[in-house]
Protein backbone atom coordinates (compact mmCIF):
# COMPACT_ATOMS: atom_id res chain seq x y z
CA UNK A 1 0.00 0.00 0.00
CA UNK A 2 1.15 3.77 -1.19
CA UNK A 3 1.61 6.43 1.71
CA UNK A 4 -1.21 8.33 -0.01
CA UNK A 5 -3.62 5.54 0.60
CA UNK A 6 -2.14 4.26 3.91
CA UNK A 7 -3.13 7.69 5.20
CA UNK A 8 -6.53 8.10 3.64
CA UNK A 9 -7.06 4.27 4.48
CA UNK A 10 -6.40 5.38 8.80
CA UNK A 11 -8.42 8.86 8.27
CA UNK A 12 -11.40 7.89 6.73
CA UNK A 13 -13.08 5.71 9.92
CA UNK A 14 -12.13 9.28 11.65
CA UNK A 15 -13.53 12.01 9.52
CA UNK A 16 -16.93 10.02 9.73
CA UNK A 17 -17.38 9.13 13.02
CA UNK A 18 -16.06 13.12 13.72
CA UNK A 19 -18.97 14.43 11.15
CA UNK A 20 -21.76 12.01 12.23
CA UNK A 21 -21.74 13.83 15.66
CA UNK A 22 -21.54 17.54 14.70
CA UNK A 23 -23.51 17.34 11.71
CA UNK A 24 -25.89 15.15 13.48
CA UNK A 25 -29.13 15.98 11.60
CA UNK A 26 -32.92 16.07 12.87
CA UNK A 27 -35.66 15.36 10.49
CA UNK A 28 -37.74 18.23 8.90
CA UNK A 29 -40.27 15.68 6.73
CA UNK A 30 -40.02 12.69 5.00
CA UNK A 31 -36.66 11.93 3.73
CA UNK A 32 -35.42 15.36 4.50
CA UNK A 33 -33.13 15.95 7.69
CA UNK A 34 -31.08 19.17 8.65
CA UNK A 35 -27.95 19.45 10.45
CA UNK A 36 -28.67 20.58 13.96
CA UNK A 37 -25.24 22.96 13.43
CA UNK A 38 -26.18 24.86 10.66
CA UNK A 39 -29.56 25.80 12.59
CA UNK A 40 -27.45 27.19 15.54
CA UNK A 41 -25.38 29.61 12.72
CA UNK A 42 -28.63 31.00 11.21
CA UNK A 43 -30.38 31.92 13.98
CA UNK A 44 -27.08 33.41 15.78
CA UNK A 45 -26.50 35.78 11.87
CA UNK A 46 -30.33 36.43 12.37
CA UNK A 47 -30.13 37.58 15.89
CA UNK A 48 -26.94 39.79 15.25
CA UNK A 49 -28.59 40.98 12.34
CA UNK A 50 -31.53 42.62 14.04
CA UNK A 51 -30.59 42.92 17.17
CA UNK A 52 -27.84 45.41 16.23
CA UNK A 53 -30.42 47.28 14.00
CA UNK A 54 -28.83 46.07 10.58
CA UNK A 55 -25.09 47.30 11.41
CA UNK A 56 -24.07 45.04 8.16
CA UNK A 57 -26.22 48.05 6.25
CA UNK A 58 -25.63 51.03 8.27
CA UNK A 59 -21.95 51.17 9.03
CA UNK A 60 -20.32 49.52 6.12
CA UNK A 61 -19.27 52.32 4.77
CA UNK A 62 -17.51 53.52 8.40
CA UNK A 63 -16.04 50.60 8.41
CA UNK A 64 -14.33 50.94 5.59
CA UNK A 65 -13.37 54.29 6.13
CA UNK A 66 -11.89 53.08 9.31
CA UNK A 67 -9.85 50.27 7.60
CA UNK A 68 -8.59 52.43 4.97
CA UNK A 69 -7.67 55.38 7.42
CA UNK A 70 -10.29 58.01 6.38
CA UNK A 71 -11.97 57.79 9.28
CA UNK A 72 -10.19 58.90 12.66
CA UNK A 73 -11.07 59.59 16.27
CA UNK A 74 -9.59 61.95 18.53
CA UNK A 75 -8.78 58.73 20.99
CA UNK A 76 -6.62 57.03 18.25
CA UNK A 77 -3.87 58.24 19.87
CA UNK A 78 -4.33 55.86 22.63
CA UNK A 79 -5.24 52.82 20.93
CA UNK A 80 -3.17 50.07 21.16
CA UNK A 81 -2.43 46.71 19.57
CA UNK A 82 0.43 45.04 17.64
CA UNK A 83 -0.84 45.72 13.75
CA UNK A 84 -3.11 48.24 12.14
CA UNK A 85 -6.43 47.84 11.79
CA UNK A 86 -6.28 47.32 7.78
CA UNK A 87 -3.45 44.29 8.59
CA UNK A 88 -6.06 42.64 11.20
CA UNK A 89 -8.97 42.91 8.20
CA UNK A 90 -6.28 41.25 5.14
CA UNK A 91 -5.21 38.76 7.90
CA UNK A 92 -8.72 37.74 8.30
CA UNK A 93 -9.32 37.82 4.83
CA UNK A 94 -6.30 35.49 4.40
CA UNK A 95 -8.06 32.97 6.21
CA UNK A 96 -11.04 33.04 4.51
CA UNK A 97 -10.54 34.41 1.21
CA UNK A 98 -9.31 31.06 0.32
CA UNK A 99 -10.60 28.10 -1.24
CA UNK A 100 -13.57 28.21 0.39
CA UNK A 101 -14.50 30.47 -2.42
CA UNK A 102 -13.02 28.31 -5.28
CA UNK A 103 -12.96 24.94 -4.15
CA UNK A 104 -15.54 25.45 -2.01
CA UNK A 105 -18.64 27.15 -4.17
CA UNK A 106 -17.74 24.34 -6.59
CA UNK A 107 -18.56 21.80 -4.08
CA UNK A 108 -21.99 23.82 -3.24
CA UNK A 109 -22.63 23.80 -6.92
CA UNK A 110 -21.89 19.97 -6.97
CA UNK A 111 -23.94 18.75 -4.33
CA UNK A 112 -26.32 21.42 -3.93
CA UNK A 113 -26.49 22.66 -7.15
CA UNK A 114 -26.16 26.60 -8.08
CA UNK A 115 -29.17 27.61 -6.20
CA UNK A 116 -26.97 26.89 -3.23
CA UNK A 117 -24.88 29.89 -4.24
CA UNK A 118 -27.66 32.76 -3.39
CA UNK A 119 -27.75 30.73 -0.17
CA UNK A 120 -24.19 31.34 0.60
CA UNK A 121 -25.15 35.14 -0.01
CA UNK A 122 -27.62 35.56 2.14
CA UNK A 123 -25.41 33.80 5.29
CA UNK A 124 -22.73 36.02 3.85
CA UNK A 125 -24.53 39.43 4.26
CA UNK A 126 -25.94 37.70 7.39
CA UNK A 127 -22.86 36.72 8.97
CA UNK A 128 -21.73 40.49 8.69
CA UNK A 129 -23.15 41.62 11.74
CA UNK A 130 -21.94 38.37 13.44
CA UNK A 131 -18.55 39.17 12.67
CA UNK A 132 -19.07 42.70 14.34
CA UNK A 133 -20.28 41.07 17.52
CA UNK A 134 -17.42 38.55 17.43
CA UNK A 135 -14.33 41.25 16.87
CA UNK A 136 -15.67 43.64 18.91
CA UNK A 137 -15.60 41.69 22.09
CA UNK A 138 -12.49 40.19 20.92
CA UNK A 139 -10.84 43.55 21.43
CA UNK A 140 -12.93 44.48 24.94
CA UNK A 141 -11.67 41.22 26.25
CA UNK A 142 -8.28 40.79 24.91
CA UNK A 143 -5.20 40.64 27.61
CA UNK A 144 -1.49 41.80 27.18
CA UNK A 145 1.36 39.96 28.63
CA UNK A 146 4.71 40.86 30.20
CA UNK A 147 6.60 41.08 26.85
CA UNK A 148 3.83 43.46 25.61
CA UNK A 149 1.71 40.86 23.24
CA UNK A 150 -1.79 40.92 22.76
CA UNK A 151 -4.14 37.54 23.26
CA UNK A 152 -8.07 37.19 22.45
CA UNK A 153 -10.83 35.69 20.84
CA UNK A 154 -13.59 34.16 21.96
CA UNK A 155 -11.15 31.81 24.99
CA UNK A 156 -11.06 35.04 26.57
CA UNK A 157 -14.47 36.41 26.05
CA UNK A 158 -16.29 33.47 27.29
CA UNK A 159 -13.65 33.23 30.37
CA UNK A 160 -13.92 36.54 31.44
CA UNK A 161 -16.78 37.52 30.04
CA UNK A 162 -18.82 34.93 32.02
CA UNK A 163 -16.73 35.55 35.29
CA UNK A 164 -18.26 39.75 34.95
CA UNK A 165 -21.34 37.73 35.17
CA UNK A 166 -20.89 35.43 37.71
CA UNK A 167 -20.18 31.98 35.82
CA UNK A 168 -16.69 32.21 35.83
CA UNK A 169 -16.41 28.07 35.94
CA UNK A 170 -19.15 27.87 33.60
CA UNK A 171 -17.05 30.20 31.34
CA UNK A 172 -13.48 28.53 31.81
CA UNK A 173 -15.16 24.93 30.92
CA UNK A 174 -16.30 26.36 27.69
CA UNK A 175 -13.41 28.85 27.03
CA UNK A 176 -11.46 25.41 26.87
CA UNK A 177 -13.88 23.38 24.79
CA UNK A 178 -13.69 26.55 22.67
CA UNK A 179 -9.94 26.57 22.16
CA UNK A 180 -9.67 22.93 21.70
CA UNK A 181 -12.30 22.92 18.76
CA UNK A 182 -10.06 25.63 17.53
CA UNK A 183 -7.01 24.08 17.49
CA UNK A 184 -8.48 21.00 15.71
CA UNK A 185 -10.16 23.54 12.93
CA UNK A 186 -6.76 24.75 12.65
CA UNK A 187 -5.34 21.59 11.59
CA UNK A 188 -8.85 20.54 9.41
CA UNK A 189 -10.31 23.03 7.65
CA UNK A 190 -7.18 25.44 7.86
CA UNK A 191 -4.43 23.44 7.29
CA UNK A 192 -5.74 20.53 5.43
CA UNK A 193 -7.87 21.02 3.39
CA UNK A 194 -6.22 23.98 1.89
CA UNK A 195 -2.99 21.79 0.68
CA UNK A 196 -5.40 19.36 -0.23
CA UNK A 197 -6.91 21.41 -2.75
CA UNK A 198 -3.07 22.64 -4.20
CA UNK A 199 -1.94 19.31 -4.51
CA UNK A 200 -5.07 18.20 -6.64
CA UNK A 201 -4.75 21.34 -9.23
CA UNK A 202 -0.94 20.71 -9.54
CA UNK A 203 -2.52 17.45 -10.26
CA UNK A 204 -4.91 18.76 -13.05
CA UNK A 205 -2.39 20.49 -15.01
CA UNK A 206 0.77 18.02 -14.55
CA UNK A 207 -1.49 15.15 -16.68
CA UNK A 208 -4.73 14.15 -14.16
CA UNK A 209 -5.55 11.39 -11.59
CA UNK A 210 -3.81 8.95 -14.21
CA UNK A 211 -0.53 10.66 -15.80
CA UNK A 212 0.56 12.95 -13.35
CA UNK A 213 3.45 12.23 -11.56
CA UNK A 214 2.59 13.93 -8.42
CA UNK A 215 -0.94 12.15 -8.17
CA UNK A 216 0.42 9.30 -5.77
CA UNK A 217 2.92 11.76 -4.03
CA UNK A 218 0.85 14.21 -2.05
CA UNK A 219 3.17 13.34 1.13
CA UNK A 220 6.01 14.30 -0.80
CA UNK A 221 4.47 17.89 -1.90
CA UNK A 222 3.30 17.83 1.54
CA UNK A 223 6.77 17.96 2.93
CA UNK A 224 7.32 20.96 0.53
CA UNK A 225 4.40 22.85 1.88
CA UNK A 226 5.14 22.40 5.40
CA UNK A 227 8.85 24.00 4.86
CA UNK A 228 7.33 27.13 3.37
CA UNK A 229 4.56 27.26 6.05
CA UNK A 230 7.02 26.63 8.89
CA UNK A 231 9.10 29.75 7.56
CA UNK A 232 6.60 32.01 8.27
CA UNK A 233 4.87 31.00 11.35
CA UNK A 234 7.64 30.96 13.38
CA UNK A 235 7.62 34.68 13.28
CA UNK A 236 4.68 34.91 14.87
CA UNK A 237 2.13 37.21 14.42
CA UNK A 238 3.77 40.22 13.08
CA UNK A 239 5.19 38.26 10.37
CA UNK A 240 2.00 36.78 9.53
CA UNK A 241 0.21 39.92 9.07
CA UNK A 242 3.11 41.54 6.88
CA UNK A 243 2.87 38.69 4.29
CA UNK A 244 -0.98 38.68 4.29
CA UNK A 245 -1.11 42.43 3.52
CA UNK A 246 0.69 41.98 0.69
CA UNK A 247 -0.39 38.45 -0.75
CA UNK A 248 -4.23 39.04 -0.02
CA UNK A 249 -4.29 42.13 -2.07
CA UNK A 250 -2.17 40.31 -4.88
CA UNK A 251 -4.40 36.68 -4.93
CA UNK A 252 -7.92 38.55 -4.70
CA UNK A 253 -7.04 41.29 -7.65
CA UNK A 254 -5.84 38.07 -9.55
CA UNK A 255 -8.54 36.37 -9.56
CA UNK A 256 -11.15 38.24 -10.02
CA UNK A 257 -9.67 39.86 -12.66
CA UNK A 258 -9.53 36.25 -14.17
CA UNK A 259 -13.16 36.05 -13.15
CA UNK A 260 -14.12 38.75 -14.78
CA UNK A 261 -12.44 38.03 -18.23
CA UNK A 262 -15.01 34.64 -18.27
CA UNK A 263 -17.35 36.20 -17.44
CA UNK A 264 -17.29 38.96 -19.91
CA UNK A 265 -16.83 36.31 -22.42
CA UNK A 266 -19.98 35.28 -21.97
CA UNK A 267 -21.35 38.73 -21.42
CA UNK A 268 -24.45 37.54 -23.62
CA UNK A 269 -25.81 34.78 -21.38
CA UNK A 270 -25.32 36.34 -18.05
CA UNK A 271 -28.98 37.24 -17.75
CA UNK A 272 -29.54 33.38 -18.20
CA UNK A 273 -26.88 32.49 -15.44
CA UNK A 274 -28.04 34.65 -12.98
CA UNK A 275 -31.90 33.35 -13.89
CA UNK A 276 -30.83 29.97 -13.84
CA UNK A 277 -28.77 30.56 -10.18
CA UNK A 278 -31.93 31.94 -8.64
CA UNK A 279 -34.46 29.64 -9.54
CA UNK A 280 -32.48 27.00 -8.74
CA UNK A 281 -31.98 28.52 -5.26
CA UNK A 282 -35.83 28.85 -4.53
CA UNK A 283 -37.06 26.09 -7.20
CA UNK A 284 -39.19 23.43 -5.96
CA UNK A 285 -39.20 21.05 -9.35
CA UNK A 286 -36.58 18.89 -7.04
CA UNK A 287 -38.60 18.54 -4.67
CA UNK A 288 -38.85 20.10 -0.56
CA UNK A 289 -36.00 17.66 -0.53
CA UNK A 290 -33.66 19.55 -3.18
CA UNK A 291 -34.38 22.46 -1.80
CA UNK A 292 -33.50 22.34 1.46
CA UNK A 293 -30.55 20.59 0.10
CA UNK A 294 -29.29 23.69 -1.72
CA UNK A 295 -30.25 25.74 1.45
CA UNK A 296 -28.07 23.40 3.48
CA UNK A 297 -25.28 22.62 1.45
CA UNK A 298 -25.20 26.98 1.13
CA UNK A 299 -25.04 27.76 4.66
CA UNK A 300 -22.59 24.90 5.19
CA UNK A 301 -20.13 26.14 2.75
CA UNK A 302 -20.60 30.30 3.53
CA UNK A 303 -19.81 29.32 7.48
CA UNK A 304 -17.12 27.68 5.93
CA UNK A 305 -15.85 30.34 3.99
CA UNK A 306 -16.24 33.37 5.79
CA UNK A 307 -16.27 32.48 9.67
CA UNK A 308 -18.94 34.10 10.63
CA UNK A 309 -20.35 32.25 14.14
CA UNK A 310 -16.93 30.41 14.70
CA UNK A 311 -15.38 33.01 16.42
CA UNK A 312 -11.98 32.72 14.74
CA UNK A 313 -11.83 35.95 13.15
CA UNK A 314 -11.72 37.17 16.51
CA UNK A 315 -8.75 36.21 17.52
CA UNK A 316 -6.71 38.57 15.08
CA UNK A 317 -9.09 41.55 15.49
CA UNK A 318 -8.21 41.52 19.38
CA UNK A 319 -4.56 42.68 18.42
CA UNK A 320 -5.62 45.29 15.92
CA UNK A 321 -4.58 48.81 17.55
CA UNK A 322 -7.77 50.59 18.36
CA UNK A 323 -9.00 52.29 20.94
CA UNK A 324 -13.11 51.23 20.36
CA UNK A 325 -13.61 47.92 20.41
CA UNK A 326 -16.81 48.44 17.96
CA UNK A 327 -15.01 50.25 15.61
CA UNK A 328 -13.13 47.25 14.98
CA UNK A 329 -16.15 45.19 14.91
CA UNK A 330 -17.47 47.83 11.61
CA UNK A 331 -13.51 47.11 10.02
CA UNK A 332 -14.18 42.92 10.57
CA UNK A 333 -17.66 43.22 9.01
CA UNK A 334 -16.44 43.93 5.55
CA UNK A 335 -14.59 40.40 5.42
CA UNK A 336 -17.57 38.50 5.21
CA UNK A 337 -18.96 40.82 2.47
CA UNK A 338 -15.98 40.32 0.29
CA UNK A 339 -15.57 36.97 0.99
CA UNK A 340 -18.90 35.39 0.42
CA UNK A 341 -20.83 38.08 -1.25
CA UNK A 342 -17.99 39.18 -4.10
CA UNK A 343 -15.78 36.34 -4.56
CA UNK A 344 -17.83 33.61 -4.37
CA UNK A 345 -20.40 35.21 -6.85
CA UNK A 346 -17.64 35.99 -9.07
CA UNK A 347 -17.02 32.01 -8.64
CA UNK A 348 -20.59 30.80 -9.24
CA UNK A 349 -20.81 32.73 -12.39
CA UNK A 350 -17.88 31.86 -14.04
CA UNK A 351 -19.02 27.83 -13.25
CA UNK A 352 -22.37 28.67 -14.07
CA UNK A 353 -21.32 30.76 -17.48
CA UNK A 354 -19.09 28.21 -18.70
CA UNK A 355 -21.54 25.41 -18.87
CA UNK A 356 -19.21 22.73 -17.68
CA UNK A 357 -20.97 19.72 -16.73
CA UNK A 358 -20.56 17.80 -13.37
CA UNK A 359 -18.38 15.00 -12.77
CA UNK A 360 -21.48 12.36 -14.15
CA UNK A 361 -20.42 9.71 -11.76
CA UNK A 362 -21.84 12.12 -8.64
CA UNK A 363 -18.61 12.10 -6.88
CA UNK A 364 -17.91 15.50 -5.49
CA UNK A 365 -15.99 18.14 -6.78
CA UNK A 366 -13.86 21.18 -5.53
CA UNK A 367 -10.87 22.88 -7.59
CA UNK A 368 -11.21 20.63 -10.50
CA UNK A 369 -14.96 21.91 -11.58
CA UNK A 370 -14.17 25.79 -11.00
CA UNK A 371 -10.28 24.24 -13.09
CA UNK A 372 -12.73 23.63 -15.97
CA UNK A 373 -14.76 26.45 -15.92
CA UNK A 374 -11.63 28.69 -16.32
CA UNK A 375 -10.41 26.81 -19.06
CA UNK A 376 -13.11 26.91 -21.25
CA UNK A 377 -12.00 30.28 -21.74
CA UNK A 378 -8.64 30.48 -21.37
CA UNK A 379 -7.13 27.50 -21.80
CA UNK A 380 -4.12 27.88 -20.41
CA UNK A 381 -6.00 29.55 -17.13
CA UNK A 382 -5.55 26.11 -14.68
CA UNK A 383 -1.68 26.89 -14.84
CA UNK A 384 -2.08 30.44 -13.72
CA UNK A 385 -4.74 28.95 -11.32
CA UNK A 386 -2.79 26.96 -9.50
CA UNK A 387 -0.25 29.70 -8.39
CA UNK A 388 -3.32 31.42 -7.47
CA UNK A 389 -4.76 28.57 -5.63
CA UNK A 390 -1.10 28.18 -3.96
CA UNK A 391 -1.26 32.20 -3.10
CA UNK A 392 -5.22 31.46 -1.42
CA UNK A 393 -4.24 28.24 0.57
CA UNK A 394 -0.99 29.48 2.07
CA UNK A 395 -2.39 32.63 2.98
CA UNK A 396 -4.99 30.61 5.08
CA UNK A 397 -2.89 28.24 6.42
CA UNK A 398 -0.27 30.92 8.02
CA UNK A 399 -3.36 32.88 9.81
CA UNK A 400 -4.88 29.60 10.86
CA UNK A 401 -1.47 28.55 12.52
CA UNK A 402 -1.82 31.53 14.22
CA UNK A 403 -5.52 30.75 15.83
CA UNK A 404 -4.43 27.29 16.63
CA UNK A 405 -1.21 28.74 18.28
CA UNK A 406 -3.26 31.56 20.52
CA UNK A 407 -5.68 28.48 21.50
CA UNK A 408 -2.90 26.03 22.13
CA UNK A 409 -0.99 28.91 24.29
CA UNK A 410 -4.21 29.70 26.19
CA UNK A 411 -4.15 25.96 27.16
CA UNK A 412 -0.75 25.46 27.68
CA UNK A 413 0.69 28.30 28.44
CA UNK A 414 3.07 30.57 26.37
CA UNK A 415 6.09 28.64 26.63
CA UNK A 416 8.64 27.89 23.96
CA UNK A 417 8.15 24.38 23.64
CA UNK A 418 4.63 24.55 23.42
CA UNK A 419 5.15 27.44 20.72
CA UNK A 420 7.47 24.79 18.92
CA UNK A 421 5.38 21.78 19.55
CA UNK A 422 2.24 23.01 18.03
CA UNK A 423 4.10 24.24 14.85
CA UNK A 424 5.70 21.49 14.90
CA UNK A 425 2.19 19.20 14.54
CA UNK A 426 0.40 21.86 12.28
CA UNK A 427 3.07 20.92 9.49
CA UNK A 428 2.57 17.31 10.05
CA UNK A 429 -1.08 17.71 9.42
CA UNK A 430 -0.40 19.49 6.33
CA UNK A 431 1.54 15.90 4.97
CA UNK A 432 -1.80 14.09 6.06
CA UNK A 433 -3.62 16.75 4.08
CA UNK A 434 -2.16 16.77 0.81
CA UNK A 435 -2.54 12.83 1.30
CA UNK A 436 -5.98 12.26 1.85
CA UNK A 437 -9.29 12.02 -0.80
CA UNK A 438 -11.52 15.05 -0.98
CA UNK A 439 -14.03 13.58 0.75
CA UNK A 440 -12.51 12.65 3.61
CA UNK A 441 -11.19 16.13 3.98
CA UNK A 442 -13.99 17.42 3.41
CA UNK A 443 -15.99 15.25 6.29
CA UNK A 444 -12.94 15.88 8.71
CA UNK A 445 -12.28 19.17 8.50
CA UNK A 446 -15.77 20.69 8.45
CA UNK A 447 -16.64 18.65 11.71
CA UNK A 448 -13.31 20.06 13.31
CA UNK A 449 -14.24 23.24 12.22
CA UNK A 450 -17.69 24.16 13.14
CA UNK A 451 -17.08 22.36 16.45
CA UNK A 452 -16.10 25.58 17.21
CA UNK A 453 -19.41 27.50 17.11
CA UNK A 454 -21.10 25.23 19.26
CA UNK A 455 -19.38 27.76 22.57
CA UNK A 456 -18.71 30.55 20.92
CA UNK A 457 -22.23 31.15 19.53
CA UNK A 458 -23.35 30.67 23.64
CA UNK A 459 -20.83 33.89 23.97
CA UNK A 460 -22.85 35.45 21.56
CA UNK A 461 -25.77 35.34 22.92
CA UNK A 462 -25.02 36.44 26.37
CA UNK A 463 -22.37 38.71 25.85
CA UNK A 464 -24.38 40.98 22.98
CA UNK A 465 -25.80 43.16 25.68
CA UNK A 466 -22.23 44.54 26.16
CA UNK A 467 -21.81 45.05 22.75
CA UNK A 468 -24.72 46.80 22.17
CA UNK A 469 -24.16 49.42 25.10
CA UNK A 470 -20.59 49.86 23.93
CA UNK A 471 -22.06 50.52 20.22
CA UNK A 472 -24.55 53.32 21.51
CA UNK A 473 -21.77 54.89 23.59
CA UNK A 474 -20.04 55.48 20.33
CA UNK A 475 -22.58 56.58 18.48
CA UNK A 476 -22.77 59.63 20.77
CA UNK A 477 -18.98 60.45 20.24
CA UNK A 478 -19.14 64.24 18.53
CA UNK A 479 -16.67 62.71 15.29
CA UNK A 480 -19.52 60.02 14.73
CA UNK A 481 -21.67 60.74 11.83
CA UNK A 482 -23.82 57.93 10.57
Amino acid sequence: MQIDQWINANLTPVSDWLSSIIFYAVPVMDGVQVPIILFWLVSISLFTTFYFGFVNLRYMRRGIGIATGRVTHKNDNKAVGEITPFQALATTLSATVGLGNIAGVAIAISIGGPGAVIWMMVMGFLGMSTKFLEASLGVLYRTKDKSGSFSGGPMYYLRDGFAEMNMPRIGKIMAAIFAICCIAGALGAGNMFQVNQVHQQLINVTGGSELSALADKGWLFGLFMAFLVGVVIIGGIKSIAAVAGKVVPLMAVLYLIAGFVVIIANFATIPDAIMTITKAAFSVEAGIGGLIGAIIQGVRRAAFSNEAGIGSAAITHAVAKTYYPVAQGMVAMLGAFVDTVIVCMVTALVIVLSGVQLDPTGAIEGISLTSRAFETVMPWFPYALAFIVFLFAYSTMITWSYYGLKASTYLFGGSKTIDLGYKFIFCIFIVLGASSSLDVIINLSDAMYFAMAIPNVIALYVLAPKIKGLLKKYKQLPEFKS
